[in-house]
C-alpha cells in the first residue's frame, strides 16, 4: 500500500509544489500577496529556537477561515483573531512535540503505518455513511476502499500516510507519558465519600470588612513573594478603552411588513406547485442551509429558539407554517417526518432589513465617517468627524479575546483590532457588520499581566491585605472557641453579638453556603467531632468557629458495586490530567517567542 501511496504522492508533490513556487514568485513580484515591510519568510514565532514562518501560518490561518465560510458563516475580526489564537497554538504545540519526539528518539516505521491504517481508521473515514453496514462501520468495506482504485485517485492514501506519520508518534509519546497511572482501592474509596459522605455544620464567621482598602504600606518584598507563588492565578488578559462612533442600522414597522409580504408571497408560491426546497436554496438567507433546501436535520425538542419551536411542533408532516417571526427574522416551516417529539425540518429564513432608501442614506453617512474618522492618528479629528456628523461617541472597555460590548450589544472585529497592534489615539478603519457600521478609537492598552509583576500589583496588594485582616481576627474567634467549651456555641455568639448560621446537608465536593467550597472549613466538617465546638478554623476569606451537628457515612455496599466502572472512569480522568500537566509543562519551558502583535503594526503602518 506504500508503494501506491507514494507513487500518487509523486505526481502531487510535484505539482503541488511547482504551482507554490510559481504562485509565490509571482505575488511576491507583483506586490499581489500585499505584505509591505513583512515578507511572507518573516518567523510569526520562534520556539526553543526552531521558526515558524509568517505564510506558513497565514496559510493555515486561511484553511481554517475557508473552512468556516464554506459553512456560511460570516466572519468578524473577533472571530478571525479566535482562528488566529487556535492555529498559533497548535502550530507551536506541533514544534514542541516535533522537538520532543527527536529528545526522546519516537519514530515511525512503514509497518506500523500498515497496522495502524487497517486497524485503526480516522473518524473521518468511520463516520463515512458509504463505509457503514445497517449504520456500523464496517472493517470489510474499508479494507476493500483501501484497496481500490478511487482511493488512489482521490489522493486519500496519501493522506492517510500522512496522518499516521503524524498521529503514531504521537500516541506513542502519549503512552509514554500515561504510562504507570494506576488507582488503588483507597483512592476510589475517598473518592466515593467525597461525594457521597455529608454534614450539617453550625458556626460562627469572622470576615474583614467588605470595603477592606488595599494596604500601602506592605513592602513590595512581601508581594513579590506572594505573585511569585501564586504566578498562575494571577494571569489577566489585556484591557483596552475605546471611543465608538457608530452607525446602527434601523427597521421600522413598514420594513418589518415588508419582509412579511415578501415571504407571504413565497408561501404561496410553495402553495401553488413550487418545491419548498427550490424556493429555499433561492430566497433564504441562511446559506448553511439553504444549500441543502432548508434542511434542518433531524432531532428532538431543544435546538431553536422558542418562537420557532412553538411554531414547528404546531405542525403535522407535511405541513408549511405560516409566516413565523424570531430574532432572526421571518421563518416559513416545513416538516417532512414527524415521529413522536423527533422532526425532521426544513425552513426559509428571510431577515427584516431597513428598505434600499434607508439603507442607501446609511451607506452614504458611513462612506463619509470612514473618510473623516477612519484611519486617523489624532484623537482631535475623530471629536470632529463625530460632531460634524451628528454621531455621540460612545465609551467601551473592552478585554483581550473576548468582542466589545456597548449596553448589551456586541460590537465586531473592534476588540481584534485594539490587540492587534493598534496604538494609543489611533483610529481603526471602518467595520462593517449586520448590525451596522463603527470606527473605534483606542484611548489607553494594558497589555496582559503574563510574566509582568508590575500588572498585576495593586491586585495582589489587595489579596495580601485580605490574608493580613483574616489573620488578625483569629484572637478575636479564639476567645468565643474557649467560651463556648464552657457553655454552648449559641451563648459564646450571643455573649459577642455575633450570629451563628447552620448549613444544610453538604459533601467534601458540594462545600456550603457560607463555608465556601473545598477549603479548610469544608475539610474540618469531616473530621472534627461530632457536637464538639472547634478550634478557630481560617481559610483565605474567613475565620470559623464550628460544630458539627450531623454526619452520614457513605454506603461500602454500593461503592463495591460501582468499583470497577469507578475504577476505569479515574484512571481515564488521571490519564488525561496528566497528559494535560504534561503538555502545559512543555509549553511552560519553551522559549517561545511571539511576533504577531509586531507584525500587525508594522503591516498597519505600511498600508497607511
Amino acid at each position: 500500500m506504500l508503494q501506491t501511496m507514494r507513487a500518487s504522492a509523486k505526481y502531487i508533490f510535484w505539482f503541488i509544489l511547482i504551482s507554490f513556487v510559481v504562485g509565490f514568485l509571482l505575488m511576491d513580484t507583483s506586490g499581489l500577496l500585499g505584505l509591505g515591510g513583512v515578507k511572507p519568510t518573516d518567523p510569526v514565532a520562534e520556539v526553543n529556537g526552531q521558526e515558524i514562518s509568517y505564510m506558513a501560518f497565514q496559510r493555515r490561518v486561511q484553511d481554517q477561515i475557508n473552512q468556516l465560510q464554506q459553512q456560511g458563516r460570516s466572519l468578524s475580526q473577533d472571530d478571525t483573531r479566535q482562528v488566529e489564537n487556535r492555529v498559533f497554538e497548535d502550530m507551536v504545540n506541533e514544534v514542541l512535540l516535533q522537538q520532543e519526539y527527536e529528545r526522546r528518539g519516537i519514530s515511525v516505521s512503514d509497518d506500523e503505518i500498515k497496522l495502524f491504517a487497517r486497524q485503526s481508521p480516522p473518524p473521518f473515514l468511520m463516520q463515512n455513511p458509504e463505509l457503514m453496514t445497517d449504520g456500523q462501520f464496517d472493517p470489510a468495506k474499508y479494507e476493500r476502499f483501501l484497496a481500490s482504485p478511487q482511493a488512489r485517485q482521490s489522493g486519500i492514501l496519501v493522506y492517510l500516510e500522512n496522518y499516521y506519520r503524524s498521529e503514531i508518534p504521537r500516541a506513542k509519546l502519549f503512552d509514554a507519558v500515561t504510562s504507570g497511572v494506576f488507582v488503588t482501592d483507597d483512592e476510589l474509596w475517598r473518592g466515593w465519600r467525597d461525594v457521597n459522605d455529608s454534614a450539617v455544620v453550625s458556626f460562627v464567621a469572622f470576615r474583614p470588612a467588605a470595603d477592606l482598602k488595599p494596604d500601602p504600606s506592605i513592602p513590595d518584598s512581601e508581594l513579590r513573594r506572594y505573585w511569585q507563588q501564586h504566578k498562575e492565578e494571577l494571569r489577566r488578559p489585556g484591557r483596552a478603552v475605546v471611543t465608538l462612533l457608530e452607525l446602527r442600522r434601523e427597521v421600522t414597522a413598514a420594513d418589518s411588513a415588508a419582509t412579511r409580504a415578501r415571504i407571504e408571497a413565497l408561501r404561496q408560491e410553495i402553495v401553488g406547485g413550487a418545491k419548498f426546497e427550490d424556493v429555499a436554496r433561492r430566497e433564504s438567507v441562511d446559506s448553511a442551509s439553504a444549500v441543502n433546501g432548508g434542511d434542518l436535520g433531524r432531532g428532538a425538542r431543544g435546538r431553536f429558539v422558542p418562537e420557532f419551536e412553538n411554531a414547528a411542533y404546531a405542525l403535522q408532516a407535511g405541513q408549511i407554517s405560516q409566516p413565523v417571526l424570531t430574532p432572526f427574522g421571518y421563518h416559513l416551516i416545513k416538516v417532512d417526518e414527524r415521529k413522536g417529539d423527533t422532526l425532521a425540518l426544513r425552513h426559509i429564513l428571510l431577515r427584516v432589513q431597513p428598505s434600499d432608501s434607508a439603507t442607501t442614506a446609511l451607506d452614504r453617512r458611513a462612506d463619509e465617517l470612514s473618510r473623516l474618522a477612519a484611519g486617523q492618528e489624532s484623537a482631535a479629528k475623530f471629536d470632529s468627524a463625530g460632531m460634524r456628523l451628528g454621531i455621540k461617541p460612545e465609551q467601551a472597555v473592552v478585554i483581550e479575546g473576548q468582542p466589545a460590548v456597548v449596553g448589551g450589544r456586541v460590537i465586531p472585529s473592534v476588540s481584534a483590532w485594539a490587540f492587534g497592534g493598534a496604538r494609543i489615539g489611533e483610529s481603526s478603519e471602518l467595520f462593517d457588520s449586520d448590525e451596522g457600521y463603527v470606527v473605534a478609537r483606542l484611548d489607553s492598552l494594558k497589555e496582559g499581566s503574563g510574566d509582568n509583576f508590575n500588572a498585576v500589583k495593586e491586585e495582589v496588594r489587595g489579596i495580601v491585605t485580605r490574608e493580613r485582616a483574616v489573620a488578625q481576627l483569629v484572637p478575636e474567634a479564639e476567645q468565643v472557641a474557649r467560651a463556648a467549651a464552657t457553655s454552648s456555641l449559641e451563648q459564646a455568639a450571643a455573649a459577642k453579638g455575633l450570629q451563628v448560621e447552620k448549613t444544610e446537608p453538604f459533601t467534601r465536593a458540594s462545600g456550603a453556603l457560607g463555608l465556601g467550597r473545598l477549603n479548610e472549613a469544608v475539610g474540618a466538617a469531616f473530621g472534627l467531632p461530632l457536637n464538639t465546638v472547634s478550634a478557630p478554623v481560617k481559610t483565605d476569606d474567613a475565620v470559623y468557629v464550628m460544630r458539627v451537628d450531623r454526619r452520614t457515612e457513605s454506603d461500602r455496599k454500593a461503592w463495591e458495586g460501582q468499583k470497577n466502572i469507578l475504577r476505569q472512569q479515574r484512571l481515564d480522568q488521571l490519564r488525561q490530567q496528566r497528559l494535560q500537566v504534561y503538555l502545559q509543562e512543555l509549553r511552560r519551558s519553551a522559549d517561545v517567542e511571539d511576533r504577531r502583535k509586531q507584525l500587525n503594526a508594522l503591516l498597519r503602518r505600511t498600508e497607511s
